[in-house]
């Protein structure tokens, strides 16, 4: 038998701990703990839904083709009036298209493209047979289905189809019918008559149809002849979304059963298992088809109201970042301004009690430790910072005495001061680099300001406003003063906000928010489509150890901190940042890397 070396081409190292070389997979011998341990992903153990981006038409009774991050959404009903409208999504944004020729609603579809699809059926009213293709521009008729119905399904490609199913009432049907590219042939009939179900399949000879109105659980796999009935859905439902690439592999979510659900079952070829529900109840949404690992559900009932929201699939085994233990600052403190990167950020002034009220201290990281360099000119804290670099920064603004306006630069040696802002403040957000900066919100002792200031590396310029009047935001996110992102804060005399706020070059527009309302958060991790919102307080004294990711669309909770903590400070991106310092008065820092490793104990 061969050897751990000649498989690997490394002999197991003898480490006393965790072995800090350890490469993914990698064996070696704990001599401390007399363990052998390996490094292996950290991965989702569960799939999970977020919030995507909206449609630009609410609507129901519309069918999807495509994949998770290239979808089409085409046709449905708008309440009142039936829709022919299309649009196509590119995992951020909903662009509207070229409508179908002929509006219809409980239309069915297929399609392993956004840019290559097709409609049959609906109700137009009346019911239709009507066809036709998407080739990424224009819908072209082409030859109808043999039998007019709505509400059936449908799977695979624009020149390899399936029809089955769906109503013509009176009765609801079996028939099912083949598509070459061509034209449409009645093949072999389902087992069961059934409408509104959920479809998975990429080509016509291979997929499955589930549950179906009224609260069916049936399960049908199509091997492209026959019809065979396999196990049942948990929760029987009729319109709800399916995706899958074939009769193995199958996500089914929503419905209707009686009343709507946020159930999401996955299916492994064998059976149905219960798995994370959708955020909201929702039925008669659109899908995509073609995938169980990443899904979307966009538009439908919800429960009653004709909805735009967009959820988004990703299956588990998703890479999940991790928080670790980093170098301690050398002094200790909170409301400190952070900048930079992972392996060389800035911690910048801040508040010691020991120290009075602001302090003047700049250290800087270098991945492994902090080092003392040239202090601040004034002492403050709750101060704001731009700069993607540790060695060309700003910090502007901040608290001592009293608010302040005084703006900062520096070198990467020393601090040197430079024109004010126009409204001194503290605890406000920032975001850009040392010669294209924002300043925006904060706490001008009397009031909490909606104010932005652009910096242009000599003068601070009065813009548009904030729409939400906040403070203790502390940072803002982004890394130029054209695009950032304004992320929770305090709206006294109670108001902890969850809002944010997306900023383009000239306005403020409100963007999906936290999923847990918040202030005193980190801010200078990531830009205003990449970002990381960490630690923070709920309601004074409590802190936080929550953790969220945001993708230019929506927040998702992901791993905490080991500490919780507000007012620190934070640098670096999505994939690898640092927070560091924060009340109560720590010095202790975290460095995050995503995706991440987790160690494994071989045991007995």
């Amino acid at each position: 038998m061969a050897t751990y070396k000649e498989k690997v081409g490394t002999a197991v190292v003898n480490y006393a701990g965790n072995y800090p070389g350890a490469v993914e997979g990698e064996l070696w011998y704990d001599s401390t703990n007399k363990d052998f341990k390996y490094l292996y992903p950290n991965v989702t153990a569960a799939g999970s839904w977020r919030t995507g981006g909206t449609m630009n038409t609410a609507r129901y009774g519309l069918w999807g083709a495509g994949t998770y991050t290239a979808v089409l959404g085409f046709g449905g009903n708008e309440s009142p009036g039936i829709s022919g409208k299309t649009e196509s999504y590119n995992g951020v944004s909903w662009t509207e298209l070229n409508d179908l020729n002929d509006s219809r609603s409980g239309v069915s579809g297929a399609g392993v493209t956004n840019t290559a699809a097709l409609a049959f059926g609906g109700d137009s009213p009346p019911i239709t047979t009507n066809t036709e293709t998407w080739n990424g521009t224009n819908w072209t008729e082409v030859n109808n289905l043999n039998t007019a119905r709505l509400d059936l399904g449908g799977f695979g490609s624009n020149t390899s189809a399936l029809a089955g199913g769906g109503n013509n009432p009176p009765p609801t049907t079996a028939n099912t019918e083949l598509w070459n590219g061509t034209n449409w042939t009645e093949v072999n009939n389902l087992n069961s008559a059934k409408q509104a179900v959920g479809c998975a399949g990429i080509v016509n000879t291979d997929g499955l149809f589930f549950g179906g109105y009224p609260n069916v659980t049936d399960t049908e796999s199509w091997n492209g002849t026959n019809w065979t009935e396999v196990s049942n859905l948990n929760t029987g439902r009729g319109y709800l979304g399916g995706s899958g690439s074939n009769n193995t592999s199958a996500l089914a979510f929503g419905g209707l059963a009686p009343a709507n659900v946020a159930n999401t079952e996955l299916w492994n070829g064998t059976a149905w298992t219960e798995t994370t529900d959708l955020s909201g109840a929702i039925r008669h949404q659109g899908s995509s088809l073609t995938n169980a690992t990443n899904a979307l559900s966009f538009s439908g009932l919800d429960p009653s109201n004709v909805t735009t929201a967009t959820e988004e699939w990703t299956g588990a085994g998703a890479a999940v970042g991790a928080w670790s233990t980093g170098g301690d600052l050398n002094t200790a403190r909170y409301g400190m301004g952070g900048l930079g990167i992972y392996t060389a950020a800035l911690s910048v002034g801040g508040r010691n009690p020991g120290a009075g009220d602001g302090v003047t201290n700049t250290e800087s990281y270098d991945g492994t430790s902090w080092t003392e360099v040239n202090d601040l000119n004034t002492a403050r804290h709750s101060l704001m910072t731009s700069a993607t670099s540790s060695t060309a920064a700003l910090a502007f603004g901040g608290e001592d005495a009293s608010r302040l306006a005084v703006t900062e630069s520096w070198n990467g040696t020393s601090w040197t001061e430079v024109n004010d802002l126009n409204t001194a403040r503290g605890e406000g957000g920032g975001a850009g680099t040392s010669t294209a900066a924002l300043a925006f919100s904060g706490n001008t002792g009397p009031a909490k300001v909606t104010n932005t200031e652009s910096w242009n590396g000599t003068n601070w310029t009065e813009v548009n406003d904030v729409n939400n009047a906040r403070f203790q935001t502390l940072t803002g996110l982004g890394q130029t003063n054209t695009a950032a992102l304004l992320v929770g804060g305090r709206n006294p005399p109670s108001s902890i906000l969850t809002n944010t706020e997306n900023w383009n070059g000239t306005n403020w527009t409100e963007v999906n928010d936290l999923n847990l309302a918040r202030y005193a958060l980190a801010g200078q991790t990531g830009t205003n489509t990449s970002s990381l919102a960490v630690g923070g307080s709920t309601a004074a004294p409590a802190t936080t150890a929550n953790t969220e990711d945001w993708n230019g669309v929506s927040w998702q909770e992901t791993s905490n901190l080991n500490t919780a903590r507000q007012s620190l400070g934070g640098a670096g991106t999505t994939s690898n940042a640092v927070v560091f310092g924060g009340s109560p008065n720590l010095a202790s820092t975290e460095e995050w890397n995503s995706p991440s490793n987790v160690v494994k104990t071989l045991t007995d």
